[in-house]
């Protein structure tokens, strides 16, 4: 079944789907953070409206781009490659992994979420063709 739907929908369409979903994941993420982390930092009034209206927009940005770069490269590495298997989610997870760690640009933190990731998705991928 999924290899009839990735056959016949374009992959920048599943990906604005999973940037669509997985950053209004992100949006809901940051409303639920932001007024934590505020409150911690001893804002109120505007002050923490603002914060709170930032990490929204931070987390939903954040999730999506890396939900977008994820479902981008794994249609892309699996058209490619003309095979459903681990291996697209091994590759795309490691970039995602990558592209989400590369703000702290510490090269042990990027390499380590690149492999977290990658397996994570490798094995969500190996059990789906299972």
């Amino acid at each position: 079944m999924e290899d009839e739907i990735n056959g016949a929908v374009p992959c920048s369409s599943l990906a604005v789907d999973s940037i669509l979903r997985v950053g209004t994941a992100g949006a809901i993420w940051g409303l639920c953070m932001g007024p934590y982390d505020a409150r911690k930092q001893g804002l109120s009034g505007v002050a923490r409206a603002s914060f709170v209206a930032k990490a929204v927009g931070e987390f939903g940005f954040q999730y999506g781009l890396v939900a977008g770069i994820y479902m981008i490269t794994r249609c892309g590495i699996q058209r490619y490659r003309r095979q459903n298997d681990w291996v697209n989610g091994l590759v795309a997870g490691a970039l995602a992994g990558a592209v989400f760690a590369a703000r702290t640009r510490s090269w042990t933190q990027v390499i380590g979420m690149a492999g977290l990731v990658s397996v994570f998705s490798a094995a969500a991928d190996y059990s789906r063709t299972s």
